[in-house]
């Protein structure tokens, strides 16, 4: 179980940076390939666990 939250929280944690990184540096386009790439990679991580 504590394996889980870890995993859980280090996910959250990414997807802050990735969405601080995102706001910072990148052009509105490029900002929603990234967000569907990371949105996609969160999707096959929850299959993975069997979350969903």
């Amino acid at each position: 179980m504590s394996s889980n939250f870890s995993l859980y929280i280090f996910c959250i944690v990414i997807i802050a940076m990735a969405i601080f990184f995102i706001k910072k540096v990148t052009s509105c386009l490029f900002k929603t390939i990234l967000f569907l790439i990371l949105l996609a990679v969160l999707v096959y991580i929850a299959f993975t666990l069997g979350v969903l």
